[in-house]
C-alpha cells in the first residue's frame, strides 16, 4: 500500500481520494430523486368519489370520528383541522379542513377514500385499525369544521 504522506505521489493520492468522493456522491444523488418528478398525479376512483356516507351525521357519529380524529388525524392536520399539526412541518401539502374550498370540492367518498388507501405521506387507516363506519365517523367530523 502507497503511504502518500512520505511519497512523492501525494498528489496522486488525493486526486484518487478526489474522484473516489465524487462517484459515491454522484451515485447517492441518482439514487435520490425528488418524489413528486415520478410520482403519478393522485386519482380517486369515480365509483368512489360518488359513494355516499351511510352514517348518518349524528352527534355519536361525530364523537366517535372526532376521537379518532384526535388519536390518528391531528398529529398532522392538528386540532382545528387547519393543517397546522406538530408534525405538519415536516410534511408538504397536509389538507386545511377548514378552508371552504376543500371542504365544497371534497365528496364524502373521496374523503374515505383517502382516509382508507392513504395519499402521500399519509399512511392509508388501515381495515384491521378502524371499521368502515369509524372511518365514516371520521369523514363527518371533518365536515365540521366547515361550520367553524
Amino acid at each position: 500500500m502507497l503511504n502518500c504522506a512520505k511519497n512523492r505521489l501525494w498528489p496522486y493520492c488525493v486526486a484518487r481520494l478526489l474522484v473516489a468522493a465524487l462517484v459515491f456522491a454522484g451515485a447517492l444523488g441518482a439514487q435520490q430523486t425528488p418524489p413528486s418528478a415520478n410520482a403519478p398525479e393522485y386519482k380517486i376512483p369515480p365509483d368512489d368519489s360518488r359513494k355516499a356516507n351511510p352514517v348518518k351525521p349524528t352527534a355519536e357519529s361525530i364523537s366517535r370520528g372526532k376521537k379518532l380524529y384526535a388519536i390518528d388525524c391531528a398529529l398532522c392536520h392538528g386540532d382545528k383541522g387547519d393543517g397546522k399539526g406538530d408534525m405538519a412541518s415536516d410534511i408538504k401539502n397536509i389538507t386545511d379542513f377548514t378552508n371552504p374550498d376543500i371542504q365544497k370540492k371534497a365528496t364524502d367518498g373521496d374523503w374515505f377514500y383517502i382516509i382508507r388507501k392513504g395519499k402521500g405521506d399519509m399512511p392509508a387507516e388501515e381495515a384491521a385499525r378502524a371499521k368502515n363506519d369509524d372511518v365514516w365517523s371520521i369523514v363527518n367530523y371533518l365536515r365540521t369544521f366547515a361550520r367553524r
